[in-house]
């Protein structure tokens, strides 16, 4: 999850990860495991039929700590061209 904690660009929250998903600049997605199925399963569907890989976080917390975010996320993705920077 090194790699989230340093993408130059991410998409956090579930809207926003349906949203890179659908527009094909999502190259790894992050779901918490603790996070309700009717936010998270759209997410999953969307990146199986796209090929991305899903990767399962222990909780929100812990995914939005990862985020830079000071409060849970249900989903994040690591958007193309990613490397280490700040923005989000």
């Amino acid at each position: 999850m090194e790699d989230l904690r340093q993408a130059r660009r991410r998409a956090v929250g579930a809207r926003e990860t349906l949203k890179h998903l659908s527009q094909g600049d999502a190259q790894r997605v992050y779901i918490a495991r603790d996070a309700d199925d009717h936010v998270t399963d759209p997410v999953r569907q969307q990146a199986r039929e796209a090929g991305v890989e899903v990767v399962e976080v222990e909780s929100m917390q812990i995914l939005g700590r990862a985020c830079g975010i000071d409060v849970g996320a249900a989903a994040a993705a690591l958007i193309g061209g990613g490397e280490s920077g700040a923005d989000h």
